[in-house]
């Protein structure tokens, strides 16, 4: 029995959680910034207005107000991640708050400054925030630029004059917008690019079943109807012909054995990968589950005995995921005189408690002695390495080893 697959999904297993480490801190990174800009206007707007000789209570309320907007628009930020409820109420409030806070906020700027600019910009902040259609945010976006734009020269005739002041303030008016808007959309791609890879791991495992759930019918579904007509026939036999009808058990016993041989033929032809092959797949499998691979693969790879190597690479590969924690995994593949020399090994956390050896290792290490090969394991604080040799044409005795992830 092969080992078993390691779902990517799990929320234990080592490839999950650096996935899931990635995307986490790239959400912080657009959750950050975009608080950053926000925070950064708001004292921009206080210290301007106050420079600019404006009453201290609207200074202070501009101020205050603007902590209230970044808090606000914080529920916009969040709203773009995934939520496991669907709740179109929850949803609604999700961009009805900044939204909602925005337009008071940008009302009682626009009193306390006298600008049109600096009203419109918490409106347009709140506007680049909001989940638009396809498309559609771009020309939102554009539409708000050209608004604000003309604020601008509103603004420049009656406010801002040739104060650099205000000149500074303005352009950071237009540019925070587009800075938000363009951080929403690198994360939403982001999020589109891991649901796709979701969806593509599971198809490919949908169309992998399916397509032995078919071998398997059709070699089993037209084996049985052939010994269900053996066996109709031998009953029908069985009272004025009993030697036709025990003729008729035999071929259907000899087709039993056939079914047999053919489901383990089957079996084998799954499993009896090329090593080279089989190397390419578990990189591909570690790379997926978000670890660095280095592979070292000799020319002539495919010559190894597979029977042997095959389910130590499979078990080994399974043994890094559910157990690995690190990082970075190297995958070796040399022959060295008379012998192939297979080596997985991979960094350890800092600080990881290996847990106890377990039956799997020594599994391997009997199976491989019974074909002259040898198995060498490497614990240390930084790396931890699993080292099997084999001949070159070892005894085909060797089985698949057991299906469970190797306990460390």
């Amino acid at each position: 029995m092969t080992a078993q697959p390691v779902p990517l999904g799990g929320a234990d297993h080592p490839g999950a959680r650096a996935l899931s480490r990635g995307i986490s801190a790239t959400w912080w990174y657009t959750l950050t910034g975009v608080m950053f800009f926000e925070i950064v206007i708001v004292i921009a707007w206080t210290t301007t207005l106050h420079a600019a000789g404006g009453r201290l209570p609207g200074v202070i309320v501009v101020g205050l107000g603007g902590l209230v907007w970044v808090a606000a628009t914080l529920v916009g930020v969040v709203a773009h991640r995934p939520h496991v409820e669907a709740d179109a109420e929850v949803t609604r409030l999700r961009w009805a708050i900044p939204l909602g806070v925005s337009v008071c906020y940008g009302i009682v700027l626009g009193l306390v400054s006298g600008s049109w600019m600096l009203a419109l910009t918490p409106i347009a902040q709140a506007l680049a925030l909001l989940s638009w259609p396809r498309g559609l945010r771009q020309r939102i976006l554009i539409g708000v630029e050209v608004a604000l734009i003309l604020c601008w020269v509103i603004d420049a005739q009656s406010i801002f004059g040739d104060d650099q002041r205000w000149v500074a303030v303005a352009i950071y008016c237009l540019f925070i917008p587009v800075a938000t808007a363009s951080s929403i959309w690198w994360w939403d791609v982001l999020v589109t690019l891991d649901q796709a890879r979701a969806s593509e791991a599971r198809l490919a495992a949908t169309q992998e079943r399916l397509r032995v759930a078919t071998d398997v019918h059709d070699l089993q579904g037209h084996h049985l109807q052939v010994i269900a007509l053996q066996l109709e026939l031998a009953e029908r036999l069985m009272a004025r012909d009993p030697q036709a009808a025990l003729e008729q058990v035999r071929l259907a016993r000899t087709s039993v054995d056939e079914a047999r041989q053919g489901t383990r033929d089957l079996a084998m032809r799954f499993r009896s990968v090329p090593l080279g092959d089989e190397i390419a797949n578990a990189a591909d499998l570690l790379r997926a589950a978000g670890l660095t691979v280095t592979t070292r693969i000799a020319a002539d790879a495919d010559a190894a005995p597979a029977s042997a190597l095959g389910p130590v690479i499979r078990e080994t590969t399974t043994n890094v995921l559910r157990h690995g924690g690190g990082s970075r995994v190297l995958l070796s593949l040399a022959r060295e005189g008379g012998m192939w020399r297979y080596e997985i090994s991979n960094d350890v956390t800092t600080g990881a408690h290996a847990s106890p050896d377990g039956s799997g290792l020594e599994g391997i290490g009997r199976r491989l002695a019974e074909v002259g090969g040898t198995l060498e394991v490497r614990r240390g604080d930084e790396e931890f390495a699993v080292i099997a040799s084999v001949p070159d044409a070892p005894d085909p005795v060797l089985g698949s080893i057991g299906g469970e992830g190797m306990p460390r």
